[in-house]
């Protein structure tokens, strides 16, 4: 027969199990329907966290590439290919540092800005449509828990 600590650790294992493979899924079906509510405008959630990175009062004057990719938690690498599009279709616009010719600082053109505002009532429409059974507190609860899972992960 198995001991009690045993069955606990299986317990505690199965909802690990189960959790992370939610947030799996989550993830998936947040890309999926995330596309499908910015479908009018041909834009990706990859793009729609890019724009929505640039549009932060603190990124004003633009971003680098490197605190993009910080912010966003993504790989250059894959940022670069985004950042390659945004740019291809006028949305964001590079510029080469000052300082340093290596750095790239990026920001969202006049264009980009104002796909980002039309962008803002389907955005809000879905927030409030996958949300709607979320009480304030618990979206609250939820935001702490995604952190200190995020702080937690960044330590391994």
């Amino acid at each position: 027969m198995k001991d009690l600590t045993t069955e606990k650790t299986l317990a505690s294992m199965e909802i690990a199990d189960r959790l992370f493979f939610r947030f799996f899924q989550a993830a998936n079906t947040v890309h999926t329907k995330g596309t499908q509510a910015l479908e009018q405008f041909g834009v990706t959630t990859q793009q729609w966290s890019v724009m929505g990175a640039l549009s932060q009062p603190q990124a004003a004057g633009g971003m680098s590439v490197n605190d993009l990719t910080r912010f966003l938690l993504v790989s250059r690498q894959n940022l670069t290919g985004l950042l390659n599009r945004l740019e291809r279709d006028g949305i964001v616009e590079k510029h080469i540092g000052s300082t340093d010719r290596r750095s790239r600082t990026v920001r969202l053109t006049k264009a980009g800005e104002e796909l980002w505002l039309a962008m803002q009532e389907p955005i809000h429409s879905f927030y409030d449509e996958v949300l709607k059974d979320i009480s304030f507190d618990d979206r609250l609860s939820f935001i702490h828990y995604i952190g200190l899972l995020q702080r937690n992960m960044t330590k391994i």
